[in-house]
């Protein structure tokens, strides 16, 4: 899915941090986020999160648990999971091996883009990384074998409040770029909407 034109990174006061290129999605709150990448003979740096950047944009600047997924087959599907209120996580995920296609549903319910999806191509090459805010089931299909995925979380994950979306349910008719391969029973069973 088409993002819009890519934005400056905001001012700050104090230090600044003018490493973290955002861009804004059809959804209010998500963005695809890029780094401002800097090579040299040693190879290359980049700063995939600022605070006060991400702060400055509206969007969450504050995390509390930070999760890594290992697939070993191409095709491997996980999700669509979130949490209920008040234990919503908004997600900065990051494929840091291999490639995934990252996938996040509109939950809220009055948003005018409630029940819309959208699908974003993550990869070690890319460095992009995707900020799924609260509200929104989330879930990636790698393309890849071996592909590792890295995300941070806001709210620590909370059983009972634990949700799902049924990856393929009609009422959200998600188009995933290949058939399943591996899947959890839990995602394979979730209900429908």
């Amino acid at each position: 899915m088409a993002s819009a034109p890519r934005g400056k990174p905001a001012a700050t006061a104090g230090r600044e941090c003018r490493f973290v290129i955002f861009h804004k999605t059809i959804f209010e709150g998500a963005s695809l986020i890029d780094i401002e990448r800097h090579t040299d003979a040693r190879g290359g740096f980049g700063r995939t999160f600022c605070a006060e950047e991400f702060r400055a944009q509206g969007l969450p600047d504050s995390f509390v648990q930070q999760n890594l997924s290992v697939s070993t087959r191409r095709g491997t599907l996980r999700g669509m999971h979130y949490q209920v209120a008040p234990h919503g996580e908004a997600k900065l995920v990051r494929c840091i091996r291999g490639a995934i296609v990252d996938v996040i549903l509109d939950l809220r319910r009055g948003s005018p883009t409630f029940m819309k999806w959208a699908h974003f191509t993550l990869t070690a090459d890319n460095l992009k990384q995707l900020l799924v805010p609260s509200g929104f089931a989330h879930g990636f299909q790698t393309l890849e074998d071996d592909t590792e995925v890295s995300y941070l979380v806001s709210h620590p994950y909370t059983p009972a409040a634990e949700r799902g979306v049924r990856w393929n349910d009609p009422a959200a008719a998600i188009e995933w770029p290949l058939d399943p391969t591996e899947m959890s029973d839990k995602d394979r069973n979730w209900p429908d909407l």
